[in-house]
Formats: structure tokens, C-alpha cells, sequence
């Protein structure tokens, strides 16, 4: 991971100036800005590998930082907030981040995230237009499944709805293969965040909610079923 380009963005100098060493010590290239506009221009002149955004930054607040950057790429986007209660988390969230941490945060559980995050964004392939790798490559053979009028193309990584293109972010992409790859069944939050999101660990649940809100806003509000207190799963 020598090469993975980290754009770090937090306005408190201590915690910015000790995480940014923290991670150049595990082989990552950082940027660090200390707000919003200038984490905005760092981004769009280095094009990073993945950014680390605080939620309360000044100039353009985090979240708005992480909706623009999500207009312009699908480069992970990570969350940073100090209160894991905090409206700010779904707000984030909503914005198209793909995961949060919590501040404090022990430097070993925010490099295990990163890790994680560009694991399953295929970081070696680059941070756009990545062919993520899914559970859906264990499953049917079909390469195009198809549920109504929606069709996952599960080897050229598209999705069509009415036979338009429908554009996800890695992480909706490989949330809508994991429940293309077993149609009807329930699938847990637990298991979502596990094969999903790569959680070795107990995770906050409230990102796979979100997350599935958004792509129903994509594919159909009714293609995504909730079962209370089990979890959701694809209409067929």
C-alpha cells in the first residue's frame, strides 16, 4: 500500500498533524488540510486513492465536502465524527460516504478501515470505475440477472433499470450483488456488514441501512424488501 494517496481532511492541528504521521508510518502518501475548500482543491489536483473526512471542518462542512466529491468520482470517501450518536454519522452517510469512524480513534482500528475499504473497492485496479469484487462471484453463472425490470450485469459491473443506466458507487454495487445472489432471501445486517463491508467485527448497522435506502432511491423502492427485526432481501 506505498502508493495509496490518502486525502485527509481535519481542522484540529494536533489530531491532523499525529494521524497523518500515524499513517505515512504504515506506507500511506497523505495530503492534510485543515478545512473544506482546500481538502475540495487537494482533491481534485491529486485525485486520491481515498479521503478521510471530518464531519465538522470550517469552510465547506464534511458532509457537503463528501457530496461534492461524490458528483465528481466514486472514490472512497470515510467519515470521521466525534459522536457515534451524532446525526452528522447518517447525514454523512447519505452523502455518499461509504463508512465512519468514531473520534477518538486508535490508529490500528482507522488503518484496519482504510484497509478494509480499499480492499473491496479494488484498490490495484484504481479508485474509478474499479471492477469491485462481490459475493456475487461464487454464485449463479448467469452474467446478466435480471429481477423485473431491473438487470445486474455481474461481469461488466452494470446495472440497468428499464433498460437505463443506473449509476451506483462500488459500495452499492456490491451491496445490490450480494442480494442479486440470493434473491428471496433474507440477508442480516450482520452478514451484510461482514461480506458487504468486509466487518471481521460487530459494526454499526445504521451504514447498511442507509446504504440500502440509497439504493432503493436507485432501483426501486419496492425491490428491496425489510423484514422486521430479520433484516432485507430482493424481490425476485
Amino acid at each position: 500500500m506505498a502508493d495509496t494517496h490518502v486525502l485527509f481532511v481535519e481542522d484540529d492541528d494536533v489530531i491532523r498533524e499525529a494521524t497523518q504521521l500515524a499513517l505515512e508510518r504504515d506506507g500511506f502518501v497523505v495530503t492534510a488540510m485543515p478545512d473544506g475548500l482546500a481538502g475540495l482543491e487537494a482533491f481534485r489536483a491529486n485525485r486520491p486513492d481515498i479521503a478521510l473526512l471530518d464531519v465538522m471542518v470550517p469552510g465547506l462542512d464534511g458532509v457537503s465536502l463528501c457530496r461534492r466529491i461524490r458528483d465528481e468520482s466514486t472514490v472512497p470517501v470515510i467519515m470521521l465524527s466525534a459522536r457515534a450518536d451524532s446525526i452528522d454519522v447518517v447525514l454523512g452517510l447519505e452523502a455518499g460516504a461509504d463508512d465512519y469512524v468514531t473520534k477518538p480513534f486508535d490508529g490500528a482500528v482507522l488503518v484496519a478501515r482504510i484497509r478494509a475499504v480499499l480492499r473491496r473497492f479494488g484498490h490495484a485496479s484504481g479508485p474509478d470505475g474499479a471492477k469491485p469484487a462481490s459475493a456475487a462471484d461464487d454464485g449463479p453463472d448467469e452474467a446478466v440477472l435480471r429481477f423485473g425490470d431491473l438487470e445486474v450485469d455481474t461481469e461488466g459491473m452494470e446495472v440497468r433499470k428499464g433498460g437505463e443506466n443506473v449509476a451506483l458507487t462500488p459500495t452499492e454495487m456490491r451491496l445490490l450483488l450480494e442480494f442479486s445472489n440470493a434473491p428471496g432471501t433474507v440477508l442480516s445486517r450482520d452478514r451484510l456488514l461482514e461480506r458487504v463491508w468486509d466487518y471481521g467485527w460487530g459494526g454499526d448497522t445504521r451504514v447498511v441501512d442507509v446504504h440500502v435506502q440509497r439504493l432503493r432511491g436507485k432501483i426501486g423502492q419496492d425491490r428491496i424488501e425489510t423484514v422486521r427485526g430479520f433484516g432485507y432481501k430482493l424481490r425476485g
